[in-house]
């Protein structure tokens, strides 16, 4: 009794005046179209196809864009020429910083300096920063950018300083291009946004940003601990503390 209800309930639904369907579905012909009416005689008909995603047609748009010069990019896709270039300066931050900690590497590792842990220290530092333009330079190539790859600025080659001593000197120049290299990493997320590429913010977030603050976080406390120490024995037991944290690593 209660299914039989159910049905002439359901039946006096589709038969009341309020409510239409036309055409009627009928066997082996196609499923064409449905006008839906919630009101008799309302003007707010609309179309309901059945379909919400027709690809062969929505493609077309898209077959239009892909290139057939060979120079052009097939991978490129919602890719601003903003972003392109932001990522090639980019690039040529990461490269000049690490030319600079190289440099640095050098300095310590000289046999009248010998602080092999501050050597150590910078030459793992110059290796990270090249890796990160290498990424840059994956990431580029994978949006269907070009890599243009720029000058790199000769850094210093001497790191002596009469009041700070060489490894505090070093320290604050690194913690200044650590900042550096964070406020550009933030103008390129900052074109990523302008730009709407969500891709490349995310991106520069999952990639740099944290590992950024977490740099800095670390060379501030090397500056502060060599701020203490002062010039002379006390370096040496900082130098000889970084080549233990490197072994124990």
């Amino acid at each position: 009794m209660l299914l039989k209800a159910a049905v002439n309930a359901n039946a006096s639904l589709f038969n009341s005046e309020n409510t239409r369907l036309v055409p009627l579905l009928q066997r082996g012909t196609k499923l064409d179209r449905i006008s839906v009416s919630a009101t008799k005689g309302s003007n707010n008909n609309r179309v309901l196809t059945g379909v919400l995603f027709e690809p062969f047609e929505e493609v077309k748009k898209e077959l239009d864009l892909v290139p057939i010069v060979p120079q052009d990019s097939l991978a490129r896709h919602k890719f601003h020429v903003d972003s392109e270039s932001a990522i090639n300066e980019q690039i040529n931050v990461e490269y000049n910083v690490s030319y600079v900690y190289h440099a640095m590497y050098a300095y310590f590792d000289r046999d009248n300096v010998a602080l092999k842990g501050l050597a150590k220290f910078f030459k793992e530092s110059s290796e990270e920063e090249r890796g990160h333009a290498e990424k840059l330079m994956e990431y580029q190539n994978q949006r269907g950018g070009k890599v243009k790859l720029q000058s790199i600025v000769m850094p210093l080659s001497e790191f002596d300083h009469a009041d700070k001593g060489d490894a505090l000197h070093a320290m604050e120049l690194a913690l200044s291009l650590e900042k550096l290299t964070n406020e550009k990493l933030l103008n390129l997320h900052d074109v990523a946004s302008k730009t709407g590429d969500v891709n490349l913010a995310d991106f520069v977030e999952s990639e740099f940003l944290g590992e950024q603050v977490e740099a800095i976080k670390k060379i501030s406390e090397y500056v502060a601990q060599l701020r203490r120490v002062g010039k002379g024995h006390g370096v040496w037991h900082f130098d000889q503390m970084l080549l233990n944290e490197a072994a124990a690593a």
